[in-house]
């Protein structure tokens, strides 16, 4: 299914990145209970009577709290955000103030993504620091950790194929080994390919060498396959990448260097043996050498179920939980998933109305999802090449909500809580009210061309078209604000906060500033993706692509990106989703895949 490439990236000393263990849940608090050991011994005895007791003014300070406040806002700074956001205010009301320190956030930041990268990438105004620091934290501990256990493991069974390939020769051969043992054993850090040119030389096989003259003469006798083998293990030592090279179908890639370069391949047929079952694995019918127990991995991957018979386009997690997966696929049919049930999740719903053999009468090529706080709905669009966009109750177990004529072949879809949004090939964006019988509130010409993907919030409306044009509509004046011409055309996009960030068809990412209503191109990244972008999640301190090149990649939102990790895959990504941690990829394999933190 896929590969995991990781790019080793090491926070500085001190910082939360360093600590081993699992990924620590976005969504549960850490009690104050397990934390307060660690603050034991820095507060005086009497604070930690009560968590809600402050200290009182007129004590004399003693303690942590005797310190100068940027000492204790130093300490403070080498525990975990989340401790610092939900523990330390329940300690007391002096510590709780340290999570309202920005400079001290901003620090902290600054540790996380290195003093050479630019972070935030959009306006500084109204950032959300502890958020960033929260979800950086969270995303660098899960991802390089994941990391690390891979490549050791990787490693591991790479040596172990080696010492079993080496046992099946000597076996066939009836031969213990060959005289001085050098054609047995295994140079270290070459691949198979450069053991069995090796082994071919020590069995005598016939084998010819370039003399002086240039011509080609075969080997007679022990002193001139002596000499071979030196040279052959001299070629060993120069072209040990090139040999490598050779097996790169299917490998994990561990890269070292400043989080960027790499020099682990592997063949994917001797993958993590805690992947069984998803496709991914080979078993070694041999006997192999007890290995050193592993910590647990901070996150597991589960596939979900063969439940489509064609390509899956778009892939979203809904509920506000990442616990249930919706997936749209060429084969017309839109299809719910419970990711708690079974260890790899378990089929919910086929969507469709009464009578209806499939979703859509077409392709399916996008997902939207619509929440109402008032009204406690949860509403599921899905867009299709049926030049429609179907409504459904996921509160009802996904039934029939209703039917949108869309005119054209659907693209792209944004829900707000008022209003739906649609991009469509006959270069409009439509504007539906999804509880009106007449649901159609304003169709807009922003763009000449198709219209591939669309971002918005209460006020605004962004729109990239593959005309390579940005448009701007404020939803308010009901006017367009502005239009950017780029270079290469938008197909996946990202609105929070102040930043907007998209991918492009050449595989490069575009980062734009947003305020009161002007958007301002800020940087174009190259992150390593070959071909079409068509996927993007981006907050305020997490980034995730995908490409049609077959790769997933998760980053540190910053300038320029940093890669912490790429997931391989054995064809195109078409769609990800991520919510609450939980990151899931559509392939165009009939796949999905979904990585979480480990429970």
């Amino acid at each position: 299914m896929s590969e995991v490439s990781v790019n080793s990236y090491e926070p500085e000393e001190g910082t939360y990145g360093d600590q081993g263990g699992p990924c620590p849940d976005p969504l549960k608090p850490l009690s104050s209970e397990a934390s307060r050991p660690d603050l034991q011994g820095l507060l005086p005895a009497g604070h930690l009577s009560s968590a809600d007791v402050s200290p009182s003014p007129s004590a004399e300070a003693s303690g942590l709290l005797s310190l100068p406040w940027e000492m204790v806002t130093h300490i403070a700074s080498h525990l975990p955000a989340q401790c610092v956001i939900t523990v330390l205010p329940k300690v007391c009301h002096a510590l709780g103030n340290v999570g309202k320190d920005s400079t001290a956030w901003q620090l902290r930041a600054r540790r996380l993504i290195g003093p050479q990268a630019g972070f935030p990438v959009g306006p500084r105004e109204d950032f959300d620091w502890p958020t960033a620091c929260l979800e950086m934290e969270q995303l660098i501990t899960c991802w390089t950790s994941q990391a690390h256990l891979l490549a050791r493991q990787t490693q591991e069974v790479v040596e172990e194929r080696g010492q079993v390939r080496q046992q099946q020769r000597v076996g066939q051969d009836g031969e213990p080994g060959a005289e001085g043992g050098g054609g047995e054993a295994e140079v270290e850090g070459v691949g198979v390919a450069a053991q069995e040119a090796a082994y071919g030389a020590d069995e005598g096989m016939e084998v010819a060498i370039e003399g002086e003259d240039g011509e080609i003469q075969p080997i007679e006798g022990e002193d001139q396959l002596a000499r071979l083998r030196e040279e052959l293990e001299e070629r060993l030592e120069d072209d040990a990448p090139a040999l490598m090279a050779e097996e790169r179908d299917h490998r994990i890639m561990f890269d070292a260097n400043e989080g960027q370069d790499g020099a682990l391949n592997h063949q994917e047929g001797l993958a993590d043996p805690r992947n069984h079952g998803n496709g991914r694995l080979e078993e070694i019918e041999h006997c192999q050498p007890a290995r050193s127990p592993s910590p647990p991995p901070s996150l597991e991957c589960i596939t979900l179920p063969s439940g489509h018979i064609a390509q899956v386009n778009s892939v979203l997690l809904v509920g506000g939980e990442g616990t249930v997966c919706a997936t749209g696929s060429r084969d017309w049919n839109v299809k719910l998933w419970d990711l708690q049930a079974g260890p790899s999740g378990t089929l919910l719903h086929t969507l469709g109305g009464q009578g209806d053999f499939s979703t859509h009468r077409g392709w399916v090529w996008c997902l939207a999802s619509q929440e109402s706080q008032e009204s406690q709905e949860s509403l599921l669009a899905s867009g299709g090449f049926d030049s429609t966009v179907r409504l459904w109750d996921l509160q009802a177990g996904g039934a029939e909500r209703g039917l949108i004529r869309a005119g054209a072949a659907v693209l792209c879809l944004s829900c707000q809580t008022d209003v739906l949004l649609a991009g469509t090939f006959d270069k409009r964006v439509s504007m539906y009210d999804t509880r009106a019988a007449e649901p159609l509130v304003k169709s807009l010409r922003l763009h000449g061309n198709a219209v591939m993907c669309l971002a918005a919030d209460d006020k605004y409306i962004i729109s990239g078209s593959k005309d390579c044009t940005v448009a701007v509509y404020d939803r308010r004046a009901g006017k367009g604000l502005k239009k950017l011409q780029l270079s290469s055309y938008l197909l996946s996009m990202s609105y929070s906060g102040s930043e907007v960030w998209a991918g492009d068809n050449g595989g490069k990412l575009h980062s734009f500033s947003m305020q009161a209503g002007t958007l301002k191109p800020l940087s174009q990244f190259d992150v390593g993706h070959t071909a079409l972008v068509t996927g993007i999640h981006r907050t305020p301190g997490s980034l995730y692509t995908c490409s049609s090149d077959r790769t997933v990649k998760v980053h540190v939102p910053c300038a320029p990106p940093r890669t912490l990790c790429t997931l391989h895959h054995q064809a195109g990504v078409n769609g990800l989703s991520v919510d609450a941690g939980v990151l899931a990829v559509a392939s165009g394999d009939v796949c999905v895949e979904v990585w979480r933190p480990r429970k």
